[in-house]
């Protein structure tokens, strides 16, 4: 092998293990010291070991001074860390639908939003159909984590959905989304049996609201799941996928 073409394959590979791959992101140190937090909970750090929080946080391009909408916040494991991401200068709306917190959340975001870390957190019980008020917009980055393969099941108009992100997104902003993924040609059905959904089937509506395809990261990937067994009970790590939207 040629002595420049050896150095730029060496080089290559080193940026792969820091998270650069062939994309244009990187785990920044910022970013390792949000992780790294000595107030974040243990049950949050265990968490960590299957989300890979680095390199989503980079993958998403999270900055400070950033104003952020995630769907779907469950009890705000990622909500903190966006809010501990965006600092004191930006924003993070959490949006959750009053069933999921009646039925499944409860008080948990609650006990989380009272951390001093979360004072830049705007709380907001919506629909997913409608997670956004209408004097919010101009967004710089929407977050949409494990959730969308419920959806489905939930009868939630995910065309009016995506079509409400959009319009909340400034121009040049960021939809993201992850989530497990189903067989191939499985269709939307597999978020009621499995929690997982296609993730073509995805793609395809979330472009139909009008975003562009920008970005794709494999560090949630499991080439080794059958995508067979429902995701919250596999006995192994589940392949998922995190893509990245833009608005044009």
């Amino acid at each position: 092998m040629h002595a420049k073409s050896l150095l730029f394959a060496i080089v290559a590979a080193l940026a792969g293990c820091a998270g650069l791959g062939p994309h244009a992101w990187y785990v920044t140190p910022e970013i390792r010291a949000v992780v790294a937090s000595p107030d974040r909970s243990d049950a949050d750090r265990k968490t960590d070991e299957r989300r890979k929080p680095e390199m989503l946080l980079a993958f998403a391009g999270v900055k400070p001074g950033m104003r952020v909408l995630e769907v779907g916040a469950g009890a705000g494991y990622s909500a903190e860390l966006l809010a501990r991401s965006v600092g004191p200068q930006g924003t993070v709306y959490a949006q959750n639908s009053r069933e999921a917190v009646e039925r499944f959340i409860k008080t948990r975001f609650d006990e989380r939003a009272a951390k001093p870390v979360m004072g830049n957190v705007v709380k907001l019980i919506r629909d997913f159909d409608d997670p956004v008020p209408g004097d919010v917009r101009n967004l710089d980055l929407v977050t949409m984590l494990f959730e969308y393969h419920d959806t489905p099941a939930m009868g939630i108009d995910r065309e009016k959905m995506n079509r409400n992100i959009f319009a909340a997104l400034k121009p040049g902003g960021f939809f993201v989304v992850a989530d497990h993924s189903a067989k191939s040609g499985a269709g939307a059905s597999a978020g009621k049996t499995l929690h997982r959904i296609d993730e073509a089937l995805l793609r395809q509506e979330v472009e139909a609201a009008g975003f562009k395809f920008a970005d794709a990261a494999d560090f949630l990937r499991n080439p080794d799941d059958p995508r067979e067994a429902t995701s919250s009970r596999a006995s192994f790590r589940v392949d998922a996928f995190v893509l990245k939207f833009v608005r044009p």
